[in-house]
């Protein structure tokens, strides 16, 4: 198996995607906009993922946060609220928003899993700071590492719940990012300290059974290499100092804050110590090149993998999608009360 997730160019698999697919074994698949249409069409589009390699239980994800972060989008699927709109309720009711957000979450993940998705990108554990970028903004928990944390863990919860895994991102940090990642490298020059209180969600929740680094060159630990690429901020920060045992992705490889070719790229990422290459875009000779360039994926990684697909059960306890709405929009309410 390839320690690879690839994205698909659109709607429905091209003969060349569907070859290369069954032949490669990557490890899982990253949905976007491009390949979602309607229900019946995205179902289809999972099932014959899974066909072509034989597995139920497919590792098929997709950024489903809410807000402006939102692949599956109305009028087909309904909008979902920003981590802001959790993190104000909490400012005048913390218990309520931590249903809130729980409800949500389970809801969120009731759509995905009626699709075939068993992976959502979310929650960002990224503290929110004065001054950054707005990348992340409103898609924050909050800025007090502990109000995140308990809001992720909640809508972890929601999502399990609902059957579905999800990854806590951008370990060890974005909140503090000038820059766009998607667009250059941002450099993040705070001490030791200061970054330590970064870390503090993502050690809350450093038992989640799937993460994704970030794109950021933090200074105070690597001067030379962003995060995703660093032995030291991958092997030290994140597996020891944060704790993380769980699949650790890298963000998507395309983004420009990375140089190189994209297999260069994944080497480099896999070399420093990541687990999954995540590969978003579909270009065939970028996945063709990944494929070629990355070793058979280890037995510590495929054991990572399983765990992960296995850290839940299926929908069977979850509760009524319109109630689970519900509860959310009256628990939200509140915040105008």
């Amino acid at each position: 198996m390839v320690p690879a997730i690839f994205g698909l160019s659109g709607l429905t698999l091209g003969p060349d995607e569907r070859a290369f697919f069954k032949d490669a074994d990557p490890a899982g698949y990253i949905l976007f906009g491009r390949n979602i249409e309607n229900r019946e069409q995205l179902r289809a589009l999972t099932d014959e993922l899974r066909a072509i390699h034989g597995r139920d239980r497919l590792f098929i994800c997709i950024d489903q946060e809410g807000g402006r972060v939102a692949r599956m989008k109305p009028p087909v699927w309904p909008a979902y609220p920003p981590g802001e709109a959790f993190d104000r309720l909490y400012d005048i009711a913390p218990a309520s928003a931590i249903e809130a957000a729980r409800a949500n979450a389970e809801a969120l993940g009731l759509d995905l899993v009626e699709a075939g998705i068993t992976v959502n990108c979310h929650p960002s554990l990224d503290v929110r700071q004065p001054g950054a970028h707005d990348v992340i903004g409103d898609r924050a928990l909050g800025s007090d590492p502990m109000r995140v944390a308990a809001l992720g863990r909640a809508i972890l919860g929601g999502l399990a719940r609902a059957g579905i895994v999800g990854c806590i991102k951008h370990i060890p940090g974005h909140g503090r990012a000038a820059a766009d990642s998607h667009k250059e490298l941002p450099t993040v020059e705070a001490c030791e300290e200061e970054l330590a209180s970064d870390l503090r969600p993502f050690q809350a929740l450093a038992d989640s059974p799937v993460g994704m680094t970030a794109h950021v060159r933090y200074t105070a630990w690597d001067k030379e290499n962003p995060g995703t690429l660093s032995p030291f901020v991958v092997g030290e920060v994140i597996r020891k100092r944060v704790g993380f045992a769980g699949l650790l992705l890298t963000d998507d490889l395309d983004m420009e804050a990375l140089s190189g070719t994209v297999p260069e790229r994944a080497a480099r990422a896999i070399a420093a110590g990541c687990d999954i290459a995540l590969n978003c875009w579909a270009k065939m000779d970028d996945m063709v090149g990944i494929a070629s360039r990355l070793p058979t994926m280890s037995d510590e990684t495929g054991l990572r993998l399983q765990r992960a697909l296995t850290a839940v059960g299926d929908s069977g306890t979850a509760g009524d999608h319109a109630e689970l709405i519900a509860l959310r929009d009256a628990l939200l309410a509140q915040r105008a009360a």
